[in-house]
């Protein structure tokens, strides 16, 4: 998935608007344009489409935090030059105060099994022999999930 697919999925799972999406992106550091915010939220075959950076979405994501759960006291964590699966998913998991409990549940919303030692193994630091990376079915079936538990009755194909 690219960073694209991730914030145009997450917009339309939390029922943002672009003012909002905008809002948030401020939390996290950055004021886009709203022609900037438009281009990250084209389609990718849109002719206003840009891609967006992986700095600019750990922007979003650490706004979306701020968003969701306040801001917390001293420094704000500096967004990361590169993201990856598993650092957007434990953004995701901190934004939405989820335990790995909330996680699984999102996921059978979704009819996407997991079970909790493969869960955590998302979570661990890159050379911990368990680690697994996150793969893009997993994320993509996170977020239909929490399109899912958020906007109950729309059906989740109509957005993919």
């Amino acid at each position: 998935m690219t960073n694209n697919d991730v914030l145009r999925r997450l917009r339309y799972a939390f029922e943002y608007n672009n003012s909002t999406m905008s809002d948030i992106m401020a939390l996290g550091g950055q004021t886009p344009s709203r022609e900037q915010m438009i281009s990250w939220l084209s389609k990718d075959d849109d002719s206003e489409f840009g891609a967006m950076a992986d700095v600019d979405l750990a922007r979003f994501l650490n706004g979306l935090i701020v968003h969701r759960r306040g801001r917390k006291d001293g420094p704000q964590p500096e967004p990361e030059q590169r993201l990856n699966n598993n650092i957007i998913l434990r953004k995701l998991k901190i934004a939405l105060d989820f335990k790995d409990d909330d996680i699984l549940e999102v996921m059978t919303l979704a009819d996407f099994r997991l079970s909790k030692p493969e869960l955590s193994a998302f979570f661990r630091r890159a050379d911990h022999k368990h680690f697994r990376a996150c793969q893009d079915q997993v994320l993509r079936n996170f977020i239909k999930g929490l399109q899912l538990k958020y906007r109950p009755g729309i059906d989740a194909e109509s957005q993919e």
